[in-house]
């Protein structure tokens, strides 16, 4: 079986709480074998690589740009689309699952992809951004299940292992 992939996404200016946090998501997925996949660049996507990192765990970051030194340090792969935005579709695409924390425009963006492509969204309480807008909601007729929001990082923890166990994906 392959190892799982999870896209955390988020504002690549977010607060020093926000990236503390992606940070212990990164590494709560390394432990677990997952794969971390961002958009590549600063704020929560560089702290959630730096978290798997530090756990020793993948990190695969897919950069708008077409330059590969554009990426964060803590970039196991790197990934230059030159596509600009466009690139957040096959951000999205490339997890199981996504994890929004927070976010702008983009974010909202890649929420409404991981949405049309079925991918489970999972969203942290108290970040405020779209993914705090949009939790607990169904964005549309395509799916019968809302936006999951998970309390803290307890909570999230527990319902990435259901989610991987429901897409028969093996964990660490």
């Amino acid at each position: 079986m392959r190892r799982p992939q999870a896209t955390i996404i988020g504002d690549s200016d977010a607060s020093l709480e926000a990236c503390k946090t992606a940070e212990m998501i990164g590494e709560l997925l390394a432990k677990y074998g997952i794969a971390v996949i961002t958009g590549g660049r600063a704020g929560i996507m560089e702290y959630a690589c730096k978290g798997a990192r530090k756990a020793g765990g993948l990190t695969i970051g897919i950069l708008p740009s077409d330059d590969v030194n554009d990426a964060n340090d803590w970039c196991t792969v790197v990934i230059p689309t030159g596509f600009g935005h466009a690139r957040n579709v096959l951000t999205v695409l490339a997890g199981d699952f996504v994890v929004a924390l927070g976010g702008a425009a983009g974010t909202l963006s890649e929420i409404c992809f991981a949405w049309i492509y079925n991918k489970p969204i999972l969203t942290l309480k108290g970040f405020e951004g779209w993914s705090e807008r949009l939790g607990g909601t169904k964005l549309d007729h395509r799916r019968s299940e809302a936006i999951m929001v998970c309390k803290d990082i307890n909570e999230l923890e527990k319902e990435i292992l259901v989610i991987c166990k429901k897409l028969n994906l093996c964990i660490d």
